[in-house]
């Protein structure tokens, strides 16, 4: 009964937010352009950039808005998600691909022929593409790896593995470090390992670790894209990092010393003898890594002589994503047999990553463009507070991916203040606060994003694919409301919250 009712209540509350949204959308380029000409009328200099709004504005309205009920497919995918492997595993097991695209195909088909809307759709499928290249990489390229850990399992030692991967994912990312380091976790765990292992992973690694640099994390990689300094996330971000950190570090420690000690593991562990040794196979692999991190700089956007797909006035990549397919491709073709046997490396995490993000990337576009719209307007804009930043940022990260949540809400606080997302050096002059309390709004959306990336399985790419390695190792994971009643609810959130008393609440 309680999955009913908190089905009904996600229901509720998305469509709550869309709906004002709806009624607010068709003021939201008049409202950008007054904002932006009252701003800049003074000097001759800004009737660029106020041509540039205008011609923004008319472009927007070719780009017809998404009508609130077309947030129904979203929200049946969501509930899909949630109940499917509980209540119909098999048929969600063998058809969670076909309802995926078709959902997806449902809306796309909607924009294109209905609103004659080809932008967000293919925006859309290039973020889709970017999202899925990376992690496909980073995913087959760690795989390669095995790394032994012949340690005794200990509520100290857990804890250290979880600190050295949330350092390591603002190296190689939340993704890398979570492909990584989970299997190396359940191996150390073998003897004993529950579902709180894997969701204090996923809390730490997979998405909190990564908040330092752009790497890290998407959506702070996005900001980097488009204007952000490099080094902007550690200089402001490291603070609620540690705080959360070792919050989350301490919870475990006492967690894992009260549940890691039940069962039959004791009595195996008592008799084996540890080296106390970490070994490694497959390490040519680290260089496969390597190349894909060097990859995600050759962005058009930032480096001018990359090639670039040239639509609707942007430059989309391709360079990136196809040296990154290739290692994909390479680092499996040529990697250590042995280390893959080790790991028992397969792909169907990332199958069903790749299925479910189809589905998520071609249903989320309503919802993104009408949360987006009402925070644009004029009485949105009006509500647009570092604290209104940190929960809205939040909440949506945890069921829209974190990733175009953060543009989404970057845009709207960038817009509240006459600024343009699109235009690099108003990126960074927002990042560098000169506007009005604008480094502080960024902070705001920038821990929220990739913090509440870890309210729901969904919320970020490494977390469903955790979950689906730890599965297939037969660890036995909750649902998708199991995990954010029995976990996320009652150990994240305080620690979300704690996080906002310290360094937003009262500034």
């Amino acid at each position: 009964m309680k999955k009913y009712i908190a089905s009904w209540l996600l229901f509720i509350g998305l469509i709550s937010v869309c709906i004002p949204a709806h009624l607010q959308a068709q003021d939201i380029t008049t409202n950008q352009y007054i904002a932006q000409a009252d701003q800049h009328d003074t000097n001759e200099a800004s009737q660029d950039h106020i041509l540039h709004t205008e011609v923004s504005a008319e472009h927007e309205t070719e780009h017809h808005h998404a009508p609130t009920w077309l947030v129904i497919p979203f929200v049946v995918l969501l509930l899909m998600i949630a109940t499917g492997p509980l209540f119909y595993e098999s048929f969600w097991h063998h058809n969670y691909p076909k309802i995926a695209v078709g959902l997806a195909v449902l809306v796309v088909l909607y924009y294109l022929f209905v609103l004659g809307n080809v932008h967000n759709p293919v925006h859309a499928l290039a973020e889709y593409v970017q999202f899925i290249s990376l992690l496909a990489s980073l995913f087959i390229a760690s795989g390669g790896i095995l790394i032994n850990v012949d340690k005794k399992s200990t509520p100290l030692a857990n804890v250290l593995l979880l600190l050295t991967g949330a350092l390591i994912s603002n190296l190689i990312g939340t993704t890398g470090a979570s492909m990584l380091l989970i299997r190396p976790f359940i191996r150390l765990n073998k003897n004993n390992i529950q579902a709180y292992h894997i969701i204090f992973f996923i809390f730490m690694v997979s998405n909190i670790g990564g908040s330092l640099t752009p790497i890290g994390d998407p959506p702070l990689f996005l900001g980097f894209l488009k204007g952000v300094p490099f080094f902007w996330t550690l200089a402001h971000n490291w603070p609620a990092w540690i705080l959360a950190l070792i919050i989350l570090a301490v919870l475990f420690y006492f967690v894992d010393r009260k549940f890691g000690s039940n069962g039959d593991g004791v009595v195996l562990e008592e008799q084996t003898q540890y080296s106390n040794k970490i070994s490694l196979k497959g390490t040519k692999n680290f260089l496969w890594l390597l190349v894909i991190i060097i990859s995600v700089f050759l962005d058009p956007n930032v480096l001018e002589w990359v090639p670039a797909i040239h639509y609707d006035g942007q430059k989309f990549s391709f360079l990136r994503e196809a040296i990154m397919l290739s290692v994909a491709y390479f680092s499996y073709k040529f990697a250590d047999q042995e280390a893959l046997s080790g790991n028992e490396f397969n792909f169907e995490p990332i199958r069903e990553v790749a299925f479910i993000f189809i589905g998520i990337f071609g249903t989320m576009m309503p919802a993104l463009e009408l949360v987006g719209a009402f925070a644009q307007s004029e009485e949105g804009s009006a509500l647009i507070t570092h604290n209104t930043l940190y929960w809205g940022t939040g909440i949506l990260s945890g069921f829209l991916d974190n990733a175009p949540t953060y543009l989404n809400f970057l845009a709207a606080a960038m817009a509240s203040q006459g600024a343009d997302i699109n235009i690099i050096h108003e990126v960074k002059d927002f990042a560098l606060n000169n506007y009005i309390n604008s480094a502080f709004e960024l902070m705001a959306i920038s821990i929220a994003s990739v913090f509440f990336g870890a309210m729901t399985y969904i919320g970020n790419g490494p977390n469903f694919m955790v979950k689906s390695i730890a599965e297939q190792s037969g660890i036995k994971m909750p649902s998708f409301f199991g995990y954010i009643l029995r976990f996320s609810i009652p150990i994240l959130l305080p620690i979300l919250f704690i996080t906002w008393l310290v360094f937003f609440a009262f500034v």
